[in-house]
């Protein structure tokens, strides 16, 4: 009788355990990019996606003092590895061991770090690279899952690759097809993902869409219904987000893996810099995606299984990014960068509308402008040194500070100036132009910002001795290739 009942809790176990393996809930994360001027502590950072229940966080490298804030929470992590790194990796084991040694299982221990994911390069095969990472990706992937393995870590850690969407394409979504020059690579890609049980990932954005196409019809690219319709077959599709996921989809069942689980790996919409980009556009988009979502509606070739999970892009403004896309680059936060809540967005967690960071500490409230009773005709080289250093994107055309008149953009220039530079007394200067005032010189939408005190935020110290691990590894194995070669 004992067996029997040992064997029926047994069998018991077993069906609950399959029962909630297939079942499959989308799940809503971020993507917590550090290009920031003024950056928060991670700690407060990891508080604040603690308080609003974001459980998963995907980061675009393994800056150590992000990776010891996030010990202990309970957030699950996906790390990245930057595509200038995949040379290294895909030529050396070694490197490929030592990178998981010091990046992955060094914090892989009881109450350490929740690593489910590796994200190898960060949509490695732009057309804009020309293919100058393409060749490495694969054999990178090969070194770093043996490296998993002998780590004890390749059945609970899942390797993969961030795609942009451009790596794919197609008139019609059921049309779907990987670009030519990658068809080899994405079949060596997703054999190799199906082999180890991880997911593809993918960066969808229709506000690209809508930014690079004066002829794409605005209302497409959200979730509220549109005038122009894409008709494919039996399937109708009301937004671009819907179209250009069933694109991967039926790239993928060309290459006979059409079942394969889709990761969203970013998608957003940015508050600034652009014609488009504003706060009620990114507060609908957001809201809409997540709704649409949760639904689990699915698509019209997934229906009723919509992606694994989501990242928002993202959850702070980056005010040091390039504006080579756009100015817009700088302000995809959910949040800004001192961690306030932009707009009202509930995540679907059951936790209501955003909560903002604690405990931020700001500097004094006083910021520099333009001294009113000075001559500014001169003023054309100091807004050059001022917005060369710090960010100023809101100003041009498109921006919440657009409209502030001549005045309004030196004052900007030079606050932005001198909050970057911690409110030092000579950073207001501007050969006497400029003053300290402690009214808030913010108008309407413009925010004027306060810097953040955030000296003992930045990893740049600490990751001295990490970096230098790495520029001398590649400098020791560069050595051994150059004497195996004699």
């Amino acid at each position: 009788m004992a067996e029997t009942h040992l064997s029926a809790t047994i069998f018991c176990l077993i069906l609950v355990i399959l029962r909630s393996s297939l079942r499959v809930e989308s799940a809503i994360g971020v993507n917590w990019g550090t290009v920031s001027l003024h950056r928060l502590s991670p700690s407060i950072v990891v508080d604040l996606m603690k308080d609003n229940k974001i459980q998963k966080v995907k980061l675009f490298d393994s800056d150590p003092v992000v990776l010891r804030a996030l010990v202990g929470s309970g957030i699950e992590v996906m790390v990245g590895i930057p595509n200038e790194m995949l040379a290294l990796l895909s030529s050396s084991p070694v490197a490929s061991d030592m990178w998981v040694r010091q990046n992955i299982s060094a914090y892989m221990v009881k109450g350490g770090v929740d690593i489910r994911y590796i994200a190898v390069g960060n949509e490695p095969f732009l057309t804009s690279y020309s293919g100058q990472f393409q060749s490495y990706v694969v054999p990178a992937l090969l070194n770093l899952q043996q490296s998993l393995a002998r780590a004890n870590l390749a059945g609970y850690i899942k390797l993969v690759v961030p795609c942009n969407a451009d790596a794919y394409e197609s008139s019609l979504p059921s049309q779907g097809a990987f670009r030519p020059d990658l068809t080899q690579i994405m079949t060596q890609l997703v054999s190799f993902l199906n082999s180890n049980g991880s997911p593809f990932v993918v960066n969808i954005y229709p506000f690209l869409s809508l930014y690079g196409n004066s002829d794409f019809p605005q209302d497409y690219a959200f979730f509220e219904g549109t005038s122009h319709p894409v008709t494919d077959g039996p399937n109708v599709y009301y937004n671009a987000f819907d179209g250009n996921f069933d694109t991967l989809v039926a790239a993928l069942n060309r290459l006979g893996y059409g079942q394969m689980p889709i990761v969203i790996g970013e998608v957003g919409w940015p508050t600034d810099g652009a014609v488009s980009a504003n706060l009620t556009a990114a507060r609908v988009f957001n809201q809409g995606l997540i709704n649409h979502i949760l639904s689990n509606k699915g698509t019209p070739l997934r229906p009723e299984v919509p992606p694994m999970d989501i990242y928002l892009f993202g959850l702070l403004d980056e005010g040091a990014k390039t504006t080579l896309p756009g100015n817009f680059e700088r302000h995809w936060g959910i949040f800004s960068f001192d961690g306030q809540a932009k707009y009202a967005l509930n995540l679907g967690m059951g936790n209501g509308l955003l909560k903002n960071a604690r405990d931020v500490q700001y500097l004094p409230s006083r910021w520099c402008i333009a001294n009113p009773s000075m001559d500014l005709s001169g003023v054309t080289n100091h807004i050059k040194l001022a917005c060369s250093a710090a960010d100023c994107t809101t100003l041009y055309y498109g921006g919440s500070c657009n409209g502030i008149g001549a005045k309004g953009n030196i004052s900007y220039a030079f606050n932005s100036y001198y909050q970057l530079r911690k409110q030092d007394s000579q950073s207001c200067e501007f050969d006497g132009l400029g003053m300290v005032t402690f009214l808030d010189p913010s108008v309407g939408d413009c925010r004027f910002l306060v810097g953040i005190n955030d000296n003992n935020s930045s990893s740049s110290k600490n990751l001295c001795g990490f970096g230098g691990v790495w520029v001398m590894l590649v400098w020791v194995l560069g050595f051994l290739r150059i004497m195996g070669s004699l």
